[in-house]
């Protein structure tokens, strides 16, 4: 089976990778007005590049999607997910969607349009924030959301009436041209219709229910599955979850950004996860067996005679599950050494003589000790 690498989306439209955001629209306006299905029917090769181009711009001009693109590549732009697995399906339907939603097929070419794209207009997108543990994080979770939207009426079915009519001025096209001379030639202007603004239709009794929009308030419980390893800041798109659109309209998506709860314990730090662990001056000196707390539950830790004070002991496979990888991080455990603040007559008197002890006094000048101070911090 013959398979094709997706081409660098920089390359796609020519540009670096310092590119502004007008940059990009500039030249994917260039490419899509070359390329449009309407000017190149029946044209296989440039509906591609028509597809390819869209593609790109729709990554490129937002901004967390072309971070995501910048640090992973196109590997990073699977699936609705924002950057987390799944598969990066883009259409030639898309294609038009992202076009007419940013520059409108009638403003830009004097042609036909797609009455349908023109007529339904799509619901505005849900973005909601999910606070989620580090636990939750480390090995995934599946959440379910209730979601606060506008749905589809259910007394008109979404119609918003049910005496609708063929609007008399564009004859339901949607559309209405205007034709103008000019020393180039003629000139074809289209846009959507004052009456129906671009509808075809005209609403004559208007639901009751939903004032003739054809959608109303509502909620609907969604469940969403996170990958393990996501952080701060990640989001994933869950099409089709946003409200609905006006008349009938497409849904938009609902945009479930990551927020990571602060942890009891814990630092995080990529896939490690940093512990300190307070020790008594006798546990580091005689050594210990000592129950940590791991995103598991507790596990049980060695401490050898003579541990340092700032020394890191690794915990294997202790941390958070790897976005779009295998295995896990390690939990680092850094030893912290516990002075008490209060200590009775006879717990002075038995620290006093402990102190002519000439083995619990640092050496003087003896540069591998100090190379191992300087290890266990650094």
């Amino acid at each position: 089976m013959e398979t094709m690498t997706k081409r660098d989306f920089y390359e796609v439209l020519d540009l670096s990778k310092d590119a502004t955001e007008n940059d990009i629209k500039k030249a994917y306006r260039k490419l899509a007005m070359e390329f449009h299905p309407d000017r190149n029917a029946g044209s296989k090769e440039a509906e591609e590049k028509f597809k390819e181009a869209s593609e790109a711009y729709e990554v490129l001009k937002d901004p967390q999607k072309r971070q995501r693109y910048d640090q992973f590549g196109h590997s990073g732009l699977k699936g609705g997910l924002g950057g987390f697995g799944g598969g990066f399906d883009f259409d030639v339907g898309d294609a038009l969607r992202t076009f007419m939603s940013d520059f409108g097929f009638g403003d830009i070419f004097g042609g036909r349009g797609n009455n349908r794209d023109n007529r339904q207009r799509r619901g505005r997108d849900l973005q909601l924030q999910l606070r989620l543990t580090l636990e939750e994080i480390s090995s995934g979770v599946e959440k379910k959301i209730r979601l606060k939207k506008m749905i589809l009426c259910d007394v008109c079915d979404g119609r918003g009436g049910q005496s609708i009519t063929t609007c008399l001025q564009c004859q339901g096209s949607g559309e209405v041209r205007q034709v103008s001379q000019s020393i180039l030639g003629q000139f074809v202007n289209i846009a959507p219709c004052p009456r129906c603004h671009g509808g075809g239709t005209i609403l004559k009794d208007p639901c009751n229910n939903c004032g003739g929009e054809g959608r109303v308030k509502g909620e609907k419980l969604i469940t969403v599955d996170i990958p393990a390893g996501v952080s701060s800041g990640n989001y994933i798109s869950v099409r089709g979850e946003g409200n609905v659109g006006p008349n009938g309209g497409p849904s938009g998506d609902a945009i479930i950004v990551i927020d990571e709860a602060e942890h009891e314990h814990f630092e995080r730090h990529g896939d490690d996860i940093l512990y300190h662990l307070p020790l008594s001056f006798t546990q580091v000196a005689l050594g210990a067996e000592i129950e940590v707390p791991t995103l598991d539950g507790k596990s049980k830790l060695s401490i050898q005679a003579g541990t340092q004070v700032n020394k890191i002991l690794r915990m294997r496979s202790k941390g958070i599950a790897r976005l779009h990888g295998h295995g896990r991080g390690d939990q680092l455990v850094r030893i912290v050494v516990w002075t008490p603040t209060k200590l009775s007559a006879n717990d002075k008197q038995l620290l006093l003589e402990l102190a002519k002890s000439e083995h619990l006094n640092p050496p003087k000048n003896d540069r591998g000790f100090l190379s191992k101070i300087r290890e266990a911090i650094f």
